[in-house]
């Protein structure tokens, strides 16, 4: 994985630019959080296409679905923690329930404002979005797949929900020319002996614990579920037959992200041994981002360490 310096939120914005040339009916809106979205140059370059609407997370929702109502394709940016909880329910009825064509995308997601508590942290809005019908969930690995994903959207018409943190994070793709299509994993790496699905910031970590894996002789494959929703089912079930084995990997809550989505699927069409990691049942622990991850396991000596000792055991 390579070394990168640039924040998936300054992507977004950079390709939201792009498109925006070309396409007039592109509109941003923040919730006095262009500086924290990276949104300042979009609000500088296309005025007439911003809308800053204040700390008012609610209204924020219910002004992009009037817009989308109206033939336009607004992406809300604000942050995940209060995206996902003070607006859910406009969420689910001004977005999801009326087919509204709304991106939101929850900025500084997971433990991004680790040092700031309970309160600043999103782990649990994918347990909620998730649930809610007529709504896509997703999260992006790196600054490539984050272009894609927005480029994507654009053409997408219907509610998402999209979730990325604050920092840049290394590369897990060389480029962003590859093949990506909303709602099918990536195989990352191939093996035999157990799978690792992880999604979002999450993948880089999973990516690496494969190769530490592979210099001990386990040969793990990696599944980068860009996608929670809709879920890549067959590409899971697939992975339960081949490798026998599950470890999920997300920077969320244990109950309601990615592992119990998985297994879900595992459990109704191919039941195998599955390790959940994520963050436990409890408000998490204060601190920067790697500081929470190491506290909790997710961490590519953790991980490897877990796989190994849990392999054994099988």
């Amino acid at each position: 994985m390579s070394t990168n310096k640039i924040a998936n939120r300054e992507v977004i914005c950079e390709t939201l630019m792009e498109l925006a040339a070309n396409d007039r009916d592109i509109v941003v809106l923040t919730s006095d959080s262009r500086g924290s979205a990276a949104m300042a140059p979009f609000a500088t370059k296309y005025p007439d296409q911003f809308i800053e609407v204040g700390i008012a997370e609610q209204n924020i929702v219910g002004i992009a679905a009037g817009l989308a109502h109206s033939g336009k394709k607004p992406f809300v940016t604000s942050p995940a923690c209060f995206l996902s909880m003070r607006s859910i329910e406009q969420i689910k009825v001004d977005v999801a329930y009326s087919g509204t064509n709304v991106k939101l995308i929850g900025i500084s997601g997971g433990v991004s404002y680790g040092a700031l508590g309970m309160s600043h942290h999103s782990l649990q809005d994918m347990a909620v979005t998730r649930a809610i019908p007529g709504l896509q969930v997703m999260l992006p690995a790196d600054r490539h797949e984050t272009k894609q994903m927005i480029k994507a959207l654009v053409d997408y018409d219907g509610g998402v929900y999209l979730r990325i943190g604050r920092n840049a994070v290394p590369d897990v793709y060389e480029n962003s020319d590859y093949p990506f299509e909303l709602g099918k994993a990536v195989m990352m790496r191939d093996g035999q002996d157990v799978t690792i699905i992880a999604t979002g910031e999450t993948v880089q970590i999973a990516v690496a614990a494969a190769e530490k894996l592979q210099e001990i002789g386990i040969v793990a494959r990696v599944l980068n579920m860009h996608t929670i929703k809709p879920l890549d089912s067959e590409a899971i079930i697939q992975a339960a037959r081949e490798t026998g084995h599950i470890i999920t990997i997300e920077e969320h809550s244990i109950h309601g992200g990615l592992g119990a989505a998985v297994a879900e699927v595992t459990g109704q069409h191919c039941p195998v041994p599955l390790k959940i990691i994520g963050l436990p049942d409890e408000p998490a622990i204060a601190g920067v981002t790697a500081e929470v991850f190491e506290h909790y396991g997710i961490s590519v000596e953790q991980v490897v360490a877990q796989a190994q000792r849990w392999l054994g055991e099988k």
